[in-house]
């Protein structure tokens, strides 16, 4: 594997925070619905990466992206954000809406682009020659290979601790398993602590993508009982409903959950394996799940709405600030490097 992180003299180094420009190896993953910009923008001032998603941006919080991206660039100001582009082609018309936001992106000087669900070749084709980096989530080696491939420049590797779509791999398994494409990884699932963090760095990932984390956050709009949620929430609460998109996602077990269930009915499962119906089905859960997840959002009642979040539940005691997170988790991993050898003999600067 090459470039992943280490640390010495308070500082932490690797090709993340090479590509990303930024101090600290946090990616704040790209959330629907829980992106807003003031938790995007703080993160990225800390010195870690805000990641823009461009639906909860647009629709969510009902902003022009281009608006919505300097409203983050007024909180962060010279300090990097970056941009999550779901680029699944079930519709032609939202493939052409992230085409342009990806263009407007990149005109509004993004030069850090996190990819999910297709290929990536566009993305990377788009946004290189103004420099930009493109890394692409995996959660297994096939996918790995198609986004090599396409020319990405790193991987975020989804494990089975992650929130939302979860992969099936151990953190550990997946490094093991992506490795010989020797692009940096990072490690998406199960960090919550600082602790994670250090264990993360010292197995090898060139840093770590946290979600859940993030929403346990003052600068995070998500509502206070599903931030409490998060908090008092154990491992063993997290569960895999097909309920709300059509495959499994991490959520908290509420009632809801364990009203209905988490496995989708027999028609359409069915419809989901059709090759002519299975488009149709992801668009319709799509749609579905876009007002449900924007519900549950803002409304503290947990009879009606899903609150995502993955198994680093375990390790969130507490509702910080996101700049707090981010200083604390560098200032401890830097304390833990310190007495851990490196993965490999790179040079840390």
């Amino acid at each position: 594997m090459s470039d992943s992180a280490s640390g010495h003299d308070g500082v932490i180094s690797s090709a993340l925070t090479r590509d990303a420009g930024i101090r600290v190896p946090i990616l704040c993953g790209a959330m629907y619905p829980c992106s807003n910009p003031e938790l995007v923008g703080a993160v990225s001032a800390a010195g870690a990466l805000g990641i823009v998603q461009p639906v909860t941006l647009t629709y969510v919080h009902g902003r022009d992206f281009r608006e919505g991206i300097r409203a983050v660039r007024a909180i962060t100001g010279d300090a990097p954000i970056g941009m999550n582009a779901l680029i699944e082609s079930s519709s032609r018309v939202y493939h052409q809406r992230m085409v342009r936001w990806v263009e407007i992106a990149v005109e509004e000087g993004i030069r850090f682009f996190v990819t999910s669900l297709g290929n990536p070749r566009w993305v990377v084709d788009l946004v290189s020659p103004s420099g930009g980096v493109v890394y692409h989530d995996v959660t297994e080696a096939k996918w790995a290979r198609k986004a090599a491939d396409a020319g990405v420049k790193g991987l975020i590797a989804v494990n089975a601790r992650a929130g939302g779509h979860a992969g099936q791999r151990s953190a550990e398994a997946l490094l093991d398993e992506l490795a010989p494409f020797e692009l940096p990884l990072v490690c998406a699932g199960g960090v919550g602590t600082a602790h994670d963090f250090a264990v993360a760095i010292a197995m090898g990932y060139a840093g770590v993508q946290m979600g859940t984390r993030f929403i346990a956050t003052t600068e995070c709009d998500a509502h206070a009982q599903y931030k409490q949620a998060i908090v008092d929430a154990a491992e063993e609460d997290i569960v895999m409903t097909e309920r709300l998109t059509g495959v499994p996602i991490a959520v908290i077990r509420t009632p809801l959950v364990e009203r209905i269930g988490t496995r989708i009915g027999p028609i359409s499962r069915w419809l989901f394996r059709g090759r002519r119906t299975r488009k149709l089905m992801r668009t319709w859960y799509g749609v579905r799940s876009l007002a449900s997840l924007r519900l549950s959002l803002h409304g503290g009642d947990a009879s009606r709405g899903y609150w995502q979040a993955g198994r680093s539940v375990s390790g969130i005691s507490s509702i910080m600030s996101a700049r707090d997170v981010v200083i604390d988790f560098e200032r401890l991993a830097v304390e833990a490097l310190q007495f851990i050898p490196p993965p490999h003999a790179e040079t840390v600067s």
